[in-house]
């Protein structure tokens, strides 16, 4: 098994798609996106903060992504590629998918990494939200000699747009996390970020994304749902982006081009 290291992507491309859930090419048929959670690790179990931090997987590991494999294989779906943060437990849980179904390379990037909690990793996830009043309350709050959800939102929908756009005929598979999922769900669906920062993500969580171009035009969960979906104020599933938003899709798509001409 061999992963291939990609730095984050940057560039006025993907600038231009931060802000609006809505950049697409009609001419693309649409990468379909399954994104899964990386196995339970002690610190997981724990209750303790990990961000950019890593720890031994939990005893119980196996079983979470045992189901969630199950779950695939149940589907029938068949990948083309398989892409990872640059995280240990994510790297590790990719690795084992891509031996389970047959991928011998792994893509990591930083880009898709979870928040960065700077001086607060490793910290108990109770001892923060008592002491931390911004804690997933506002999206912009940069954590001491960390970064904001909002950057981390930033640099992740940058990577799965530009992916979309470069392999419109794929299948792929996304190893990331709860944080990461939380900040794809709400670009991608236009949810108000700062209401869903604290939804549930389990570890057997399955996120299908349907792109047309850099837009996802269809969003459905195949595992335990999360919270965007059982919890109040939660969406409907499967969702569809309406007609009248893939128009707004166009017109984005189409400024978008025209920035980065320019």
């Amino acid at each position: 098994m061999r992963v291939q290291r990609r730095t984050p992507e940057a560039g006025a491309a993907f600038d231009a798609a931060l802000f609006t859930p809505l950049v697409g090419a009609a001419n693309l048929t649409g990468m379909r996106a399954i994104v899964v959670r990386h196995y339970k690790t002690l610190l997981n179990t724990a209750g303790q903060i990990m961000g950019w931090k890593d720890a031994p997987r939990d005893k119980d590991w196996l079983a979470d992504v045992g189901f969630v494999d199950a779950q695939l294989r149940r589907h029938g779906i068949r990948f083309d590629a398989i892409y990872s943060s640059d995280l240990e437990r994510a790297r590790q849980t990719a690795m084992y998918y891509g031996r389970s179904h047959g991928i011998h390379v792994v893509h990591d990037s930083a880009a898709l990494n979870e928040l960065d909690y700077g001086l607060l990793s490793r910290k108990s996830k109770k001892w923060v939200e008592q002491n931390v009043p911004e804690h997933k309350k506002n999206p912009d709050f940069v954590y001491p000699e960390g970064e904001s959800f909002r950057q981390m939102q930033q640099r992740s929908v940058a990577f799965l747009a530009a992916l979309a756009q470069s392999r419109p005929d794929d299948t792929v598979l996304l190893v990331v996390h709860a944080g990461v999922i939380r900040g794809l769900v709400s670009h991608f669906l236009g949810l108000e970020y700062a209401e869903h920062l604290k939804r549930k993500v389990s570890h057997r969580y399955i996120g299908e994304f349907v792109f047309a171009g850099g837009s996802c035009v269809r969003y459905d969960e195949l595992g335990k749902l999360s919270g965007f979906v059982r919890q109040e104020g939660g969406v409907d599933i499967p969702w569809h982006l309406s007609a009248a938003a893939k128009r707004a899709a166009a017109r984005s798509s189409a400024r978008a081009r025209r920035l980065v001409a320019d």
